[in-house]
């Protein structure tokens, strides 16, 4: 596997929950089960530095339990707002969640190419 990726948790810690916390030195990632797939979001929002995990995840978005901005499962994105939440790749492995601590945001023009 490229280097790039960090174990950051077994996909049994994920269980029946749909969300978890996890942290890999200082950066603290929320992990998100949902449609058959795990999503990667850094986990304080950033509005107000509450925690996503504790928010709730509603028709493929991640509400954050703040102010209720709702950030997109695939893209972070809050439509309201037109920001985005960092997101991480994510990959699983011989039943272990990997991710890529490099974190993507969606700039203007993929969300444009996106809503096309």
């Amino acid at each position: 596997m490229d280097t790039n990726w960090t174990a950051v948790a077994a996909l049994r810690d994920l269980g029946r929950r749909t969300k978890l916390r996890v942290e890999v030195g200082a950066t603290a990632i929320a992990l998100f089960q949902a449609n058959g797939r795990i999503y990667a979001f850094r986990d304080l929002c950033i509005h107000a530095d509450r925690s996503l995990t504790k928010g709730t995840i509603l028709h493929g978005r991640v509400i954050c339990p703040g102010h209720q901005w709702a950030f997109d499962l695939e893209s972070g994105y809050e439509e309201d707002q037109d920001l985005c939440q960092p997101t991480y790749p994510v990959t699983v492995a011989d039943d272990v969640i990997y991710v890529d601590l490099t974190p993507r945001t969606v700039v203007a023009s993929e969300r444009e190419q996106a809503l096309s």
